[in-house]
């Protein structure tokens, strides 16, 4: 084993998006250096592992089932969808796991990458363990920033770890489509891997959810269409409904993707039924267990593993604003695009204070993950929503008022799809008369979401809204037949 050193102004510990804006945000236009460290793929999960192949994925699927409620063009289909093409399609946006694109990258916006596991071992010290039994100290001048994300977590259920499960990993890097498969959860995670299977050709799909509804954080109607639309497709949901054991006599692990040996039987809700495989899909564990942090007086034990942070996004507890964290890791909201906005924060910050700058405007500050978090869920329908939902408003005492709407009675939604089943609500703060919340559940919502979040962030007044006149005929005329249902 040998060792060697280096020293940057910056020393980011994960190389995903987040990880990777934190390092550019925080040397940009100026002559400071970074380094990325990362053990696995430059880009991270987001870009190998969820993000991109999930929804490379589903849009094929998305578009299939749009041409079949359209008269004239559904008579013209035939047969399912191109298996082979639909996944070499998500390989390319994976770019078949080479990560020298985004490697070039971090260079070209001369961001070092450095291969290997990093760990703390003091104030600014970083050592970091290659694949090739090399050691190398790293000293960071300013700050380091811990990007290190989440992995999925498997239960404790009996035989569910011995029966070598598929996690987020297989099902969105799968490379066999399982003919009959049980979904463990109910969240974001489990509703848009069961789209694709099913739309992918596995025949028979259960899935197995404690709480007593699917999507249980979003409005309640959410989760009720998204159920009604797998119930049409022949999916069986069992919500209420726990695991109790798996077993799986020949389980074997044959590589990510593929089917991990031979049939399991899922005992939940008191029947058993066999699969050729189980997802499981119940939450993630931030990889925070091997980062050092004890070296340095942190334990984040009592927060679930996440590191807790101001809104500069530097850690709590450790003194000289050196070590911040953002993303997953951080367990504000586990969304790509909020960890991305979190690490732009927290490299304004390092820089301005690198420059002894002030850091008391929006700008150093994360304002979002406060109640004003968007996301989407792209299953079929697709679940838009920002903010607060109507009980977790009046849990924070708020008194609100609420206006929902058909989405189906709306022409431009009408016109996208025979029969279009959606819905869409607002949550509006009564004393200032500003939304603090909308949900928007159909065909195609995504890109209802950011207006909503502008209305929300910017705290609009309703009787200002009221003049943001939507085009007709769009989905986004949904706003004025809201709007007029207070009048």
């Amino acid at each position: 084993m040998s060792a060697t050193q280096g020293t940057f102004d910056v020393v980011v510990i994960g190389g995903g998006p987040a990880g990777e804006n934190a390092a550019q945000y925080a040397i940009q236009n100026s002559d400071r250096t970074a380094a990325i460290v990362e053990a696995e793929l430059v880009g991270g999960e987001c870009s190998y592992w969820a993000c991109m192949p999930s929804k490379a994925l589903l849009r094929p699927i998305e578009v299939l089932d749009g041409a079949r409620a359209l008269p004239g063009v559904s008579s013209m289909l035939s047969g399912d969808l191109d298996l082979p093409a639909a996944l070499e399609r998500r390989d390319s946006f994976t770019h078949h796991h080479d990560d020298s694109g985004q490697v070039r990258w971090a260079r070209d916006n001369r961001i070092e990458v450095i291969r290997g596991h990093g760990r703390l071992t003091g104030e600014k010290a970083i050592e970091v363990s290659g694949q090739d039994g090399r050691t190398r100290t790293l000293r960071a001048l300013h700050a380091v920033v811990i990007a290190t994300g989440t992995r999925a977590s498997i239960p404790p259920i009996d035989g569910l770890r011995q029966a070598h499960p598929w996690t987020s990993r297989d099902v969105t890097n799968l490379r066999q489509v399982p003919p009959r498969v049980a979904v463990i959860g109910g969240g974001v995670v489990a509703c848009e891997s069961t789209t694709w299977l099913a739309g992918l050709g596995a025949r028979e799909i259960t899935v197995v959810e404690p709480e007593p509804s699917l999507l249980a954080q979003q409005e309640p109607f959410a989760g009720e269409l998204v159920a009604e639309q797998f119930s049409r497709r022949g999916i069986r949901v069992l919500v209420g409904t726990g695991v109790d054991s798996v077993r799986r006599p020949d389980a074997r692990d044959a590589g990510v993707g593929r089917i991990h040996g031979g049939p399991a039987t899922v005992e939940a809700g008191g029947s058993s039924f066999e699969v050729d495989e189980v997802v499981v899909a119940a939450g993630r564990t931030p990889a925070t267990d091997e980062l050092g942090l004890e070296r340095i007086g942190v334990d984040p034990s009592d927060s679930h593993g996440y590191l807790k942070t101001d809104d500069h996004m530097a850690v709590q507890g450790v003194a000289g604003d050196w070590l911040y964290a953002v993303g997953d890791v951080a367990g504000r909201a586990l969304l790509t695009h909020m960890g991305k906005y979190q690490a732009r924060i927290a490299g304004d910050v390092i820089a301005a204070r690198a420059e002894r700058r002030p850091i008391e405007g929006l700008r150093y500050r994360d304002v979002a993950d406060h109640d004003m978090v968007p996301a989407v869920v792209f299953t079929d329908p697709q679940v838009a929503a920002v903010g607060l939902t109507e009980s977790r408003a009046r849990e924070k005492g708020l008194d609100v008022q609420t206006l929902e709407q058909d989405l189906g009675a709306v022409a431009g939604a009408s016109l996208l799809r025979d029969d279009y089943t959606g819905r869409a609500k607002l949550v509006v703060d009564r004393s200032t008369d500003t939304l603090v919340g909308a949900t928007f559940v159909g065909a195609e919502v995504a890109e209802l979401l950011h207006s909503a979040t502008t209305a929300i962030v910017g705290r609009l007044p309703l009787e200002t809204l009221w003049h943001v006149v939507p085009s007709y005929p769009t989905v986004s005329e949904v706003w004025l037949r809201l709007l007029e249902a207070r009048r």
